[in-house]
């Protein structure tokens, strides 16, 4: 389980934003960018009742509540890098979001956008 990455700088950031904004998807620039809002997501939300999941990635626990420290948590989302980046940055509604979401407290739309 990664534990909430280092977070890019200001630079960094707006760099692999743009690269993405400009079309570019390549793992160099969806790894980073899902790791650092997944941190973001740890930070803001600690806990560890909810796994969120974004496969090849990482994958975080967050959300105070019911914890586990084996097999599968009380509750998982699990979506792909770019859906969970349009989220993280409030370009998608947790609503209309295409994720895979189970267990209590598996709706992040509070904790949305970061």
């Amino acid at each position: 389980m990664a534990r909430p990455s280092a977070q890019l700088t200001p630079e960094v950031l707006d760099g692999l934003l743009a690269r993405l904004d400009a079309g570019d998807t390549a793992r160099e620039v969806l790894k980073p960018l899902t790791k650092h809002y997944l941190g973001q997501l740890a930070r803001k939300a600690p806990g560890r009742s909810v796994e969120v999941r974004v496969p090849p990635f990482a994958a975080v626990q967050c959300i105070e509540g019911a914890t586990h420290t084996r097999g599968t948590p009380p509750a998982v989302v699990e979506t792909d890098a770019l859906t969970w980046i349009d989220l993280a940055r409030g370009r998608l509604a947790w609503a209309d979001a295409t994720v895979q979401a189970s267990g209590e407290r598996s709706d992040l739309s509070a904790h949305l956008p970061l």
